[in-house]
């Protein structure tokens, strides 16, 4: 008897979940440029019938784009691509409506920026920086 009832439950929610809508989608960025040699994800949600979100993935929409390659929804720029920007296009799976066309511009600066300091470097500048400020203050 549990087992029906269970199972009738799960029916039901899993009727409910194929009957919710797509109202709209999002493409949600993470940051305001591409990089060169890694993978870029580029982020879409979906704003559901019911009012509810679910992310989308490439299980329900074909990414494309004029440069790189897409692995799910992650853009693989090369290291040696020369455009400034790249166009991406995202479609629904379902029907092959154009849900977004946008383009993003390719990091100018190439990651190689000086490191960031350690915390014994910083601790050590707090020092010296201290010292210097008890000479200039002495005179």
């Amino acid at each position: 008897m549990k087992l029906i009832i269970f199972s009738l439950l799960f029916a039901g929610f899993a009727q409910k979940s194929l009957a919710q809508k797509i109202d709209s989608i999002f493409v949600n960025l993470y940051t305001d440029s591409l990089k060169k040699g890694t993978y870029n994800y580029i982020n879409v949600d979906a704003r559901m019938s019911d009012g509810t979100y679910q992310p989308l993935d490439s299980n329900q929409l074909v990414f494309k784009s004029d440069g790189g390659q897409f692995f799910g929804n992650s853009l693989w720029v090369d290291a040696g691509f020369k455009p400034a920007k790249v166009t991406i296009m995202i479609y629904r799976k379902d029907n092959a409506t154009l849900v977004s066309r946008f383009d993003m511009y390719i990091k100018l600066k190439d990651g190689n920026e000086l490191p960031l300091k350690t915390e014994q470097q910083i601790l050590d500048d707090m020092r010296k920086n201290k010292k210097k400020k008890g000479k200039n203050n002495t005179g």
